[in-house]
């Protein structure tokens, strides 16, 4: 987003600061994930033992992983897409082409968001465990923040595109 002359121009450290928790978060979780992975590997292979909860967790870090990655590339409007429409239209119907997906995405998302977070209320009130004592819903949460994020941000992307 262009933030020059407008006033919002100091709202910059503090988008630059939470890009960094967001990369740094996604950071840790990827190095959670692969370290605890390659420790149930080696502890399997090796001493014929591992983590009972070690593959679930596995599991809901890959969600974690796919969810706060997914939050990160729409910071720039870096997801895949399938824009064949907007290839070969000509340059003056391009940008409308692209306002039209991202608020198209944003509507996706937003309904998403509703769901997976009526999908989080149900698991917490059946009191579902996923693994460890380790509530399901816990597990889940990233799934309606992170849509809820993405469809902001699309949401901004329709009326200002990267």
């Amino acid at each position: 987003m262009s933030w020059e002359g407008s006033d919002l121009e100091g709202a910059k450290p503090v988008i630059r600061g939470l890009r960094r928790v967001e990369d740094g978060i996604l950071a840790l979780i990827l190095a959670a994930m692969i370290a605890l992975a390659a420790y149930q590997v080696i502890a399997r292979n090796l001493f014929d033992t591992g983590l009972l909860w070690g593959d679930a967790l596995v599991r809901v870090l890959v969600i974690w992983v796919a969810m706060i990655g997914a939050m990160v590339a729409s910071r720039n409007d870096d997801h895949i897409r399938i824009d064949v429409l907007a290839r070969f239209a000509p340059p003056r119907w391009q940008r409308l082409l692209k306002r039209f997906a991202n608020a198209f995405t944003c509507v996706v998302m937003s309904i998403f968001a509703w769901h997976s977070a009526r999908f989080v209320r149900f698991e917490y009130e059946d009191g579902t465990i996923a693994f460890a004592s380790v509530p399901a819903w816990a597990c889940e949460a990233v799934l309606p923040v992170a849509a809820a994020v993405i469809g902001l941000r699309y949401l901004l992307h329709a009326f200002d595109p990267p």
